[in-house]
């Protein structure tokens, strides 16, 4: 049992590996156990300094009979020195995930790759993270379209890290930073510039979402509409950028989330100020048209559209932005 410096308490369960050598090459065998170790960590993690994700979660499992399946995880990185999508996506490479298509934010000056879960690891079953693997989802600043002084920050503390950048999933795991904390005025020219940035910055590779599967639900919630209100109606703010929900082109995907929670940051100089940690997710995958003949109860998550939307994915970033933690609710 490990504790960090917030406080946070993270348990991971180590369990022995038992590797397998076939043709020149390392089977890994029944490691699914700690890979479901370091997802439950980095989800307790999450739930530990985000009240609103722990409250919605448990509201949604009251209406499911305790059943929940995630869409995807999502984290934040800073594309330099090793820092960026690879410091977290070798983890689940590792674990036999696939990486899929390059979104691109130029006016964020962002980039993303997301990776499917192993198919031999899907199951219709379980809840959480004993369900379905999520889908991952890893976006990186382009540090180098940044400015000079922005620049200047990142690479400090990226570089003052020594080699944290191959230890991100475990630093995710234990909701630790893996450079040091920054100063006050750091932290706010970052905010200036990019607020992405700044928010990488005092949160390092914490989970930034994590995603209900609102069509694997099975009460009137699984519309994501109908879920959509549920949340409103008990109080919590959505991130209301582009419209409540987000719509790709085809009309297959729809996305909400809510606006991310607060807590207070005590930097480096002993300056204290509130900044934003995470926020929660929700996605409903429709039927592709090739399989709207299918009865419902044949239908499968690969029947459904995968994959993500630069439009929507734009919009939901700013669910950590202070023009939505600040906006009034009418």
């Amino acid at each position: 049992m490990l504790e960090d410096e917030c406080g946070i308490t993270a348990r991971l369960s180590l369990q022995p590996w038992l590797l397998v050598h076939d043709i020149g090459s390392c089977h890994v065998v029944g490691a699914e156990s700690f890979f479901g170790s370091v997802l439950t960590s980095m989800e307790t993690v999450y739930l530990n300094r985000n009240p609103t994700a722990k409250a919605i979660l448990e509201l949604v499992r009251s209406v499911e009979d305790d059943r929940i399946c995630y869409d995807h995880f999502a984290f934040r990185t800073f594309g330099v020195n090793g820092y960026g999508i690879d410091s977290l996506s070798s983890f689940f490479l590792d674990f036999g995930y696939t990486q899929r298509e390059e979104l691109k934010f130029p006016a964020k000056k962002l980039k993303a790759l997301w990776f499917s879960p192993p198919s031999n690891a899907i199951t219709e079953h379980g809840s959480g993270i004993s369900g379905p693997l999520p889908r991952v989802f890893i976006s990186e600043l382009l540090v180098d379209q940044m400015s000079p002084e922005t620049q200047e920050i990142i690479r400090k503390y990226t570089g003052s890290s020594g080699s944290g950048n191959k230890h991100a999933a475990l630093a995710s795991a234990l909701g630790s930073l893996t450079w040091e904390k920054p100063l006050h005025s750091e932290f706010q020219q970052l905010a200036r510039e990019s607020e992405y940035a700044a928010w990488t910055l005092v949160n390092g590779y914490a989970l930034n979402h994590v995603t209900i599967s609102a069509h694997q639900l099975k009460s009137h919630l699984r519309n994501i509409k109908s879920l959509n209100q549920f949340i409103e109606e008990n109080g919590f703010k959505l991130n209301s950028e582009g419209g409540i929900l987000k719509v790709s082109p085809d009309g297959l995907l729809l996305q909400s989330s809510t606006v991310a929670d607060s807590t207070s940051f005590t930097f480096s100089d002993g300056k204290t100020e509130s900044v934003p940690c995470s926020y929660i997710e929700f996605a409903e995958r429709l039927v592709l048209p090739q399989y709207n003949n299918l009865p419902e109860k044949e239908v499968k998550e690969h029947h459904r559209r995968d994959g993500f939307e630069v439009g929507n994915a734009d919009k939901i970033f700013e669910s950590t932005y202070k023009g939505q933690l600040t906006r009034k609710v009418a």
